[in-house]
């Protein structure tokens, strides 16, 4: 049974960890506020480019463009993974982790034996997790989220790009959490590359003019389209980082509380048995004096 003493820095131990985790919690609530509009801010524009490039795609030969033509096989796949650079965000990691390692054994597990499945970190978790296990990295971004720049994502996007055009790769996905609600962030395995038109609603109406013409603008909007949707992802994937580690710092403070309040039963018990202890130890040397 633990002495007064041991009970006595363990409650010490547990408040210093709840004074920890309540302040991570506040610091997690300021960057999630921050993270939230941004992701928030970059929706329309990333909508709404996707829904010109898939207008035009309807008026023009998607065969002249290999990005929105595809191919007929997958000879070659590359997987954008984006975690978080940092721990304490409950199943983030671990969550995303697995619906990568799920895409690549179910989808990719031939290209993955045969050396043909590549793959692209943009965090330090999951860049650690797996280059631990052999996997084939092409480029990792560890820390990226400590100073996140739209350069990183269009360098991502360049590579991806590149790397699909030289006949390198057939397909490009990317993984990452898309941030919905603090309590319910949405994993993703989304097809980057072959861009895909589905779902992309022509305009409604007569025809148009355009200038220089639709085959030219969609070479334009392409490249930007790719940048525009690496950048949304990541921040997307920052925001339900920020949403998770509050969570979870919310959760541990209350833990913290619960114990502290058991230790606290505990210590009175213990505290009330020494007493009586030493009150049985005065009456019992009394009675012996008398006798």
């Amino acid at each position: 049974m633990p002495t007064l003493k041991d009970i006595r820095v363990r409650i010490k131990g547990v408040t210093s960890t709840q004074q920890v985790t309540k302040a991570m919690k506040m610091v997690a609530a300021a960057k999630l506020r921050r993270a939230q509009e941004r992701a928030i801010m970059a929706r329309p524009y990333a909508a709404k480019l996707s829904e010109m490039l898939g207008s035009l795609s309807s008026k023009v030969d998607t065969s002249e463009n290999p990005m929105l033509s595809g191919r007929s096989g997958v000879r070659g796949a590359l997987v954008i993974l984006i975690t978080s650079d940092r721990g304490l965000c409950g199943g983030f990691n671990t969550n995303i982790i697995k619906v990568a390692q799920k895409a690549i054994n179910e989808e990719y597990g031939e290209l993955n034996a045969a050396g043909k499945l590549s793959m692209i970190c943009a965090g330090t978790r999951g860049f650690d997790f797996f280059r631990k296990r052999g996997y084939s990295i092409l480029k990792g971004y560890p820390s990226v989220f400590q100073n996140l720049d739209f350069s990183t994502a269009q360098e991502i996007a360049e590579t991806a790009s590149s790397m699909y055009l030289k006949g390198e790769v057939d397909r490009v996905i990317v993984v990452y959490n898309e941030f919905k609600s603090v309590l319910a962030p949405v994993l993703k395995a989304e097809v980057l590359l072959p861009i895909s038109s589905e779902g992309a609603e022509g305009e409604a109406g007569g025809d148009y003019i355009y200038e220089p013409s639709p085959a030219a603008i969609i070479s334009e909007l392409v490249p930007k389209h790719l940048n525009t949707q690496v950048w949304r992802m990541m921040l997307e994937s920052n925001a339900a980082e920020q949403a998770a580690r509050m969570t979870a710092m919310d959760s541990a403070t209350e833990n913290a509380k619960e114990l502290l309040r058991n230790l606290n039963i505990s210590y009175n018990r213990a505290r009330q048995a020494a007493i009586t202890k030493e009150l049985s130890e005065i009456v019992g040397g009394a009675d012996a004096l008398q006798n």
